[in-house]
């Protein structure tokens, strides 16, 4: 079943961050972060499967009623919708979402292509499912749900590979263009929410390459001071959220807070 598994928090006025795909990685050193971010009152920790998250489960027993967990499949639109509805019965709107889970490989089953013959369909679906679909349906159900009477930002973890204008050497069709998707919906959403959610600001946001289980088979040739450790990423991408400006809306930044070309 889905739905909320920790205590209801009935503070109509508290500071809401949202983070989906906290299981793990980036996610996992994000909501660590929110956490230890006195400016936030409550964070709602997203992932497939809570019970199976050992760290996260640990994180809301020490937090005080403070994180919130919450079963959620991207790729399912019935759970992204449960999701909304169980943020109303909670009463909260949120200041801060952090869409962080992408899908790159998956062992023999997935691997990015090298070549146009590596292509299948099967694949395509899969990682634009989790890359481009699933949040696609978050700015759907929670731009509604954000705060309405102060800064507010939705930010989507996104990559430099999936630049339009920066892509000097092909390959990685399907993470490639669905990462290109995801630009485009956060592009387009921007645009939406500057006439409809004048506070929400839209933006997606490169990582770099971080020490995770989706960049662990590529880091061969990566310098060591270009690998960077999770909590690195999460504080960094904290820092770059913090700094947005209104008309930063529908922009893509690196970790770093360098503009990166569409």
């Amino acid at each position: 079943m889905i739905g909320v598994r920790m205590n209801r928090i009935d503070s109509p006025g508290a500071t809401v961050a949202l983070v989906q795909g906290a299981s793990r990685g980036i996610g996992l050193a994000l909501t660590r972060a929110l956490l230890d971010d006195s400016r936030f009152d409550v964070v709602v920790a997203c992932c497939r499967d809570p019970d199976a998250a050992g760290e996260l489960t640990e994180l809301a027993e020490a937090s005080a009623g403070r994180l919130i967990l919450q079963a959620v499949d991207v790729t399912s639109e019935e759970s992204v919708v449960e999701l909304g509805k169980s943020l109303d019965q909670q009463g909260l709107r949120l200041s801060l979402v952090l869409n962080v889970a992408g899908l790159l490989h998956d062992g023999d089953a997935l691997q990015p292509e090298k070549r146009l013959e590596d292509i299948k369909l099967s694949q395509l679906e899969r990682v634009f499912a989790v890359n481009a679909l699933g949040p696609a349906l978050m700015l759907r159900e929670l731009l509604p749900r954000m705060a309405k009477s102060q800064r507010a930002v939705f930010a989507a973890l996104s990559a430099r590979v999936g630049s339009i204008g920066d892509n000097r050497l092909g390959g990685w069709y399907a993470y490639r263009s669905s990462k290109a998707a995801l630009n485009q919906l956060l592009r387009t959403a921007a645009i939406e929410a500057h006439r409809r959610f004048r506070n929400v600001i839209v933006v997606a946001l490169h990582p770099g390459t971080t020490d995770t289980r989706l960049s662990e088979p590529f880091q061969g040739n990566v310098p060591p001071d270009k690998l960077f450790s999770a909590d690195f990423v999460a504080e960094r991408l904290l820092s770059v959220v913090a700094g947005l400006e209104n008309d930063d809306s529908g922009g893509f930044f690196a970790w770093d807070g360098k503009l990166i070309e569409w």
